[in-house]
């Protein structure tokens, strides 16, 4: 693994566990968040019984869980695009700016909107990385020129 994704992946997977465990930790307190999810779950498939406070501990762990093996390297491209699909509905259903009049709360939801959609686009991104075991591009082409130098001088 190269320095850059050594680095990059644990930065990009740390919100990712800690809001998870705080998820965990604080589900009930949280759950008021997580009722139009539930309630479009009830709707869609009314036999499957979900609390919405269960709802919240199970998007904690898939946080934690897919959150860590981004950050050590475990499935990356799959952590990634789990992380990715969680976290729309998440940010939906989290920040929605659209729903405040007032101009400092909606202001602050908007922030914490666009991060959560940063974030998504630097996950799905992840999700492209050809070969997270490999060097990085340019590392990969500087060590092709040398081969070929050595090569060239016998």
């Amino acid at each position: 693994m190269t320095v850059l994704r050594t680095i990059a992946r644990p930065m990009l997977a740390s919100m990712f566990v800690y809001g998870g465990v705080n998820a965990l930790r604080n589900a009930p307190a949280m759950a008021p968040k997580a009722e139009p999810v539930a309630d479009l779950l009830r709707k869609v498939a009314p036999d499957v019984k979900v609390s919405d406070a269960n709802l919240v501990r199970i998007n904690g762990a898939i946080h934690v869980t897919a959150g860590t093996a981004l950050a050590t390297g475990h499935v990356p491209r799959l952590a990634a695009f789990v992380l990715a699909g969680t976290l729309v509905p998440t940010t939906a259903v989290g920040h929605p700016f659209w729903n405040h009049g007032d101009t400092a709360a909606r202001q602050n939801q908007t922030i914490h909107f666009l991060k959560n959609v940063s974030m998504i686009g630097g996950l799905l991104m992840a999700t492209l990385d050809p070969d997270p075991h490999k060097k990085f591009i340019g590392r990969r082409a500087k060590d092709k020129v040398h081969e070929g130098i050595d090569q060239l001088r016998g």
